[in-house]
């Protein structure tokens, strides 16, 4: 906030015409080229020197939404700025999920702070000293939610901390004390001597990113509940060093290596942006969502971390690998057998089409048979989450499309009678324009009204898009969207 006596800026409310919600991530551009970002709440101070007290035109532009255009085409608006003043901008949302704010990096609610608002979060302007952070993980242990980030960006220097970062969160009401999750989350670092994200998987050796996946908890065989992972040690983008799982120390605060798995594993804890665990006539399991959930293992601390106890949802016959030269598919009667199976390969989205086009499978007897509801057009899954819904009395998939729009920019909605499916049509919920937005992730412990409000978030950034220009703050930072399961749209779905 400023000292008193000194001119305000003018402040602009960006405002979702449905909801009257301020809309985070909205740029308003000025006829000389400048652009300014509303922060989470959906507000730009405007303090631009020789622009205060005149008419100003604001071209506006935002992923998702839009402004009605003018006569001769431009979509904005034309407003008198004023030290002190305000005024609002409304715009209509294309989306069917709602962008609600920024949950990482730095100035999350930069422009409130400057006009003095009071904002939603206890560290509006920066917490452990991140700038950005990639891809979303997290693990309800020990009665507080733990969230877990890959590669994570500082202020000092261009390289930051590649060997996970974390944090935790009370859980919202009625459960905890947390915020309502429309509101924000609360973040509490687990950060070094230097106030910055420390490593939460640090593992001596070759030189690499350290990436966790698979976050989930079980009792060891004495009964204790227990947090564990996957790990990956990275050479590049592709290349991994090694991998294998680690275990949480309390004490420490940090995981430990408690196995390592071959290089060559058929199975292990392939981690979506959150495991779901199921409980039924068989057990208690883990399914895996890559993002279909077609590998599962028992809720057991030994169990999970052990690749050979690990079962994988295929049609193959039992042992045989994609890496032979010819998997069969096991039949019997005429149909493929599809079953939980160990020791044997992964029959997912690529894979099953390939079997259909070999004359190995018939597409009815495909579970995976992801498209778009309205036009039929395939849509290839590359990463997501999987629960089941009470709201609907269905399986649900928040799922992140490979092509489309953008370069893994699309979000898309599917349900399923069983956790294995079929997974069929599919509903466009989020789209950008030539920018990425990956590894989402829904968070069923924000789940609202009996599962009909849903919250979920996911990586926004240009790394993988063609874009040259990234959005400031935004970019490699993660955002909350909330999705209304009641939305007509989303019936197509069924």
């Amino acid at each position: 906030a400023r000292a008193a006596g000194d001119a305000q800026p003018f402040r602009i409310t960006v405002l979702d015409a449905a909801t009257g919600r301020g809309v985070p991530m909205v740029e308003l551009t000025i006829t000389s080229g400048v652009t300014l970002i509303t922060d989470s709440a959906g507000v730009i101070a405007f303090d631009e020197p020789g622009l205060m007290g005149t008419e100003v035109w604001f071209h506006v532009k935002a992923h998702g939404y839009q402004h009605a255009k003018d006569g001769f085409g431009y979509a904005g608006a034309r407003l008198r700025t004023a030290p002190g003043g305000s005024a609002t901008v409304k715009v209509d949302r294309i989306n069917i999920a709602e962008r609600l704010y920024r949950v990482t990096g730095q100035g999350i609610y930069r422009d409130s702070v400057i006009l003095g608002d009071t904002p939603p979060i206890r560290e509006p302007l920066l917490s452990g000293g991140v700038l950005g952070q990639d891809s979303v993980q997290t693990c309800v242990y020990g009665g507080k939610v733990y969230w877990f980030w890959g590669d994570t960006n500082r202020a000092s220097y261009p390289l930051g901390n590649f060997a996970m970062s974390g944090a935790t969160s009370e859980l919202p009401p009625p459960a905890g004390r947390g915020l309502d999750p429309s509101r924000g989350v609360d973040l509490t670092y687990f950060v070094g001597a230097d106030g910055f994200s420390r490593p939460m998987c640090p593992i001596e050796g070759q030189p690499g990113p350290v990436w966790c996946d698979g976050f989930v908890t079980a009792p060891d065989k004495t009964g204790r509940e227990r947090m564990l992972c996957h790990f990956a040690r990275m050479k590049d983008l592709g290349t991994m060093y090694e991998h294998g799982f680690a275990a949480w120390n309390d004490e420490r605060q940090v995981f430990e290596v408690v196995a390592r798995i071959p290089l060559d594993a058929t199975l292990h804890a392939r981690g979506g942006g959150s495991p779901v665990r199921v409980s039924g006539p068989e057990g208690d399991f883990w399914y895996f969502a890559t993002p279909f959930p077609f590998v599962r293992c028992r809720a057991e601390f030994e169990a999970l971390s052990d690749p050979a106890r690990y079962e994988a949802y295929t049609c193959l016959e039992p042992g045989a690998r994609w890496s032979d030269e010819s998997p069969r598919v096991e039949m019997k009667d005429g149909r493929p057998v599809w079953g939980w199976k160990r020791d044997t390969g992964l029959v997912l989205q690529k894979e099953q089409r390939t079997l259909v086009e070999r004359g190995a499978l018939k597409a009815e007897d495909a579970p995976i048979r992801l498209r778009d509801a309205g036009t039929g057009k395939a849509v290839l899954g590359h990463a997501g989450t999987v629960a089941w819904n009470d709201y609907r009395r269905r399986w649900i998939m928040i799922v992140q499309e490979v092509w489309g729009s953008s370069l893994c920019g699309e979000v898309w909605y599917a349900e399923a009678p069983e956790i294995t499916g079929p997974w069929a049509e599919a509903v466009k919920i989020i789209t950008h324009d030539d920018y990425s937005f990956y590894n989402v992730a829904h968070h069923r412990f924000f789940d609202q009204e009996g599962g009909r409000v849903i919250y979920l978030e996911g990586t926004y950034t240009m790394a993988f898009s063609g874009t040259k220009v990234p959005t400031p703050r935004y970019d490699y930072n993660q955002i909350m969207y909330r999705l209304d399961l009641s939305d007509e749209r989303l019936r197509a779905a069924r």
